[in-house]
C-alpha cells in the first residue's frame, strides 16, 4: 500500500512553491498535540481553506474519522503537519492507510455535507526533525480539485503578518478543554504572534521539543487561555488574510508560559522549492 502515496508528489510541491512566489494578497492520537482552547464555533463557509483529515479505518466514524487538520494552498494541494502522517499518530505506516481523505466544506463532522476527497499522494518533509519538531510539514495531493475560492494565499518571507503583536486566528476540530473533549464543529480562537524570544525561553530544549525560530512561529497569549490542542495539528494559523503557520506542537494546551508553536509558512515555501 505504499506506492499510492509516492508517485507524483513533486506536482504538489511545485504548486506550493509557485503559490509562495505570487504577490501577497491585501480521535485520538496523543502525538497530534494541538487543539482550539478558548475558541468559539465558526462557519466553515467563512474559512473554506480549513479542512479535516480523515481515516475512519484508523479513528472510527463518530467524528467522520477526523484526526488532524489541514489547509488548502492550491486546488489540489493541502498542507498539514508531518507528524500527522507518522506511524505514531496513524498506528500503521502511512502507506497502509487505505482511506486517507480530506473533508472540505463540512463544519459539523456529524453531518454529511461538503466533500470527502481521497488523497492521491502524500509527501512528508525529509527535513522534519522529530526531536526539535522543526520542519513539521507534509503536502497532500487530492484526487480531484477544489474550487479556487478555497485556496488561501501564503505569507512569504518578510510579510508583516509575521510581526510580533499581530492578531491571528487558529482553526480546528480538536480538544476544547485539554481534557479530551473533542469538538464536533469547527472552532477558531484569536491569538497573537509572539516574539521569538518568548518561545525560545519557553522551549529551550526538552522532551517536548526545541523552538527553532527559522522554521517555527510562536503564537498565543502570555497568560495562556487561547491555544491549539490535540486534534488541531496541521490546521491553519491565519493573519491579515494569509496563511502564516500550521499547528505543530507545545506543552499542554492554553497554559500560561507555554504558547503554541507553529510551522512557519515562509520556511515551508523554502522547503518546497528545494524539493520540487
Amino acid at each position: 500500500m505504499r506506492r499510492p502515496f509516492a508517485r507524483a508528489w513533486t506536482g504538489a510541491l511545485a504548486a506550493v512553491a509557485a503559490a509562495a512566489a505570487l504577490p501577497l494578497a491585501s480521535p485520538v492520537p496523543a502525538a497530534a498535540d494541538s487543539v482550539v482552547i478558548g475558541g468559539r464555533p465558526v462557519e466553515v463557509s467563512d474559512s473554506p481553506w480549513t479542512v479535516a483529515l480523515s481515516s475512519r479505518d484508523r479513528f472510527g466514524g463518530t467524528r467522520a474519522g477526523q484526526f488532524c487538520g489541514g489547509v488548502v494552498v492550491s486546488p489540489t494541494t493541502v498542507l498539514t503537519a508531518a507528524h500527522c502522517m507518522s506511524e505514531d499518530v496513524l498506528g500503521v505506516p502511512l502507506g497502509e492507510v487505505s482511506d486517507l481523505k480530506v473533508i472540505a466544506s463540512r463544519g459539523d463532522l456529524r453531518e454529511t455535507d461538503g466533500k470527502e476527497i481521497p488523497v492521491r499522494d502524500a509527501w512528508v518533509n525529509p527535513e522534519y526533525d522529530g526531536y526539535t519538531n522543526s520542519g513539521d510539514v507534509a503536502a497532500l495531493t487530492l484526487s480531484e480539485p477544489l474550487p479556487e475560492g478555497y485556496v488561501i494565499p501564503m505569507a512569504g518571507e518578510g510579510d508583516p503578518a509575521y510581526e510580533a503583536g499581530t492578531g491571528a486566528a487558529v482553526y480546528g476540530w480538536g480538544d476544547t478543554t485539554g481534557a479530551g473533549n473533542y469538538a464536533h464543529s469547527l472552532r477558531s480562537a484569536r491569538v497573537k504572534v509572539l516574539p521569538d524570544a518568548v518561545c525560545e525561553r519557553a522551549y529551550p530544549g526538552s522532551a517536548d521539543g526545541k523552538y527553532v525560530a527559522e522554521t517555527m512561529l510562536c503564537a498565543g497569549e502570555m497568560d495562556g487561555r487561547r491555544d491549539a490542542c490535540q486534534g488541531d495539528s496541521g490546521g491553519p494559523l491565519v493573519a491579515h488574510g494569509r496563511l502564516i503557520g500550521l499547528v505543530s506542537w507545545g506543552s499542554g494546551c492554553g497554559r500560561a508560559g507555554s504558547p503554541g508553536v507553529y510551522t512557519r509558512i515562509s520556511d515551508v515555501a523554502r522547503v518546497m522549492r528545494a524539493y520540487s
